[in-house]
């Protein structure tokens, strides 16, 4: 588990990004990570990794504090950050390099993750695309068998195919006992993937919940303007007609889930969307 609590940080004195924010994580589970630019989902997850420090407050992961950075909790946590730079060496003598520190570390998983991508193992980092890098370096943080894994906007430079795939490699990687973080403004890419959701705004969780209980109490409709339910909890209006937000009140097969409608609806008014989701 990763319980964040009452935690304060800002880069600069007296600013806060992040202020007196609490949320927790559990095993088992892919979480998205949604929020405006600048609600400090970035910093969250350099927080949650140790390499930030918070002001107040204490994040633990498995009840140990991130920020003393002790080889047991390293060896258990990756981070595949939004940018990065790769030396020009071949993969495996990047792997060869790193693997020490991750004990669980799986060629079997590494393998598997880049025959999904189409990716071979004697690339050279230094020669790789944007969008070629982004598939290696995932390839290898999966295969870090790490309980903790953090990815921040993992979906840009990929393709539409390399999306999919994207889905394919992460579902592969995740079992029972591991949390996998994704923040990210694409949610269209991710929004099949994830099992849970945690929504953020200046400093206030707007939502914390899974995307079984979102499918089970609330439907996403498109309708025209004469066909508006009475009951519509949010409403917008776009290309085909009105999408809209209403209560399953009947708690029938849901449908899928619009995160992007669900966002925009939970910084007009989240306390409707969470009292329906509560039920």
């Amino acid at each position: 588990m990763v319980d964040i609590q009452n935690v304060s940080y800002g880069y600069l004195k007296g600013q806060n990004v992040i202020k007196d924010f609490s949320v927790k994580f559990d095993e088992g589970g892919i979480y998205g990570l949604l929020g405006k630019n600048g609600t400090g989902k970035s910093t969250l997850l350099y927080l949650i990794m140790g390499l930030l420090h918070t002001r107040q407050g204490q994040i633990l992961f498995n009840g140990i504090e991130t920020k003393l950075r002790k080889p047991e909790t390293l060896s258990d946590m990756f981070i595949v950050p939004e940018e990065y730079d790769l030396p020009s060496i071949k993969l495996m003598d990047y792997v060869k390099v790193i693997r020490p520190f991750y004990p669980k570390f799986s060629d079997e998983l590494l393998d598997k993750c880049l025959e999904m991508f189409q990716m071979s193992r004697d690339v050279n980092l230094g020669h790789l695309s944007m969008g070629q890098k982004k598939k290696v370096y995932m390839c290898v943080a999966l295969a870090t068998n790490t309980k903790l894994l953090l990815m921040d906007e993992p979906t840009n430079g990929l393709d539409i195919p390399s999306k999919s795939q994207f889905r394919k490699v992460v579902a592969s990687g995740m079992s029972d006992d591991k949390i996998i973080i994704i923040s990210t403004h694409q949610v269209r890419d991710v929004e099949l993937l994830l099992d849970k959701l945690v929504i953020i705004d200046n400093n206030r969780t707007l939502l914390e919940a899974s995307m079984s209980d979102i499918e089970r109490r609330l439907s996403f409709l498109t309708v025209d303007r004469n066909s508006l339910p009475e009951n519509r909890l949010y409403e917008e209006q776009g290309l085909q007609g009105y999408n809209v937000i209403v209560p399953n009140e009947n708690e029938e097969e849901g449908t899928p889930v619009n995160l992007e409608l669900l966002f925009n609806a939970l910084l007009t008014d989240s306390q409707s969307i969470q009292n329906a989701i509560k039920g």
